[in-house]
């Protein structure tokens, strides 16, 4: 197995992939404290529909990083929990979040200035024939 972070069989990509989803670190995150039920997720997340909270919690589960677990009862119901892994997961979800609460003025002010630039050059190549109105 390779060490390149580039490559399809690199370990590393693994990592890269579950961290460019957003709603995973924020589903862990928000498993940090101990179990809970969809409905306490949904409630403590806030602006996830229960649909992108069953497809997170299930690719969770996939991955190996949350548990689901029945619980007794009717109606039936569940509760989801981080796995070992899960929990080992979230050191660097919180490295990720301190590079971004230390640095994310930054990246949205060269986010400003690139759609500036983007909105200068959109009239700057208009010799094609596409006139100033196409889109």
């Amino acid at each position: 197995m390779t060490t390149s972070a580039f490559l399809a069989d690199c370990r590393a990509r693994l990592a890269f992939d579950l961290l460019a989803n957003t709603w995973n670190a924020v589903v862990l995150r928000a498993l940090r404290d101990g179990p809970r039920r969809p409905v306490e997720l949904r409630e403590r997340i806030g602006g996830i529909s229960s649909k992108v909270l069953t497809e997170t919690l299930r690719r969770l589960q996939f991955n190996g990083l949350v548990d689901r677990r029945p619980l007794p009862g009717a109606p039936p119901r569940v509760e989801y929990r981080l796995t070992e892994l899960g929990h080992s997961f979230l050191g660097p979800i919180e490295a990720v979040g301190a590079w971004a609460f230390e640095h994310g003025d930054e990246v949205m002010a060269a986010q400003e200035r690139g759609g500036a630039a983007a909105g200068d050059d959109a009239g700057a190549g208009n010799d094609a024939g596409a006139g100033a109105g196409a889109v």
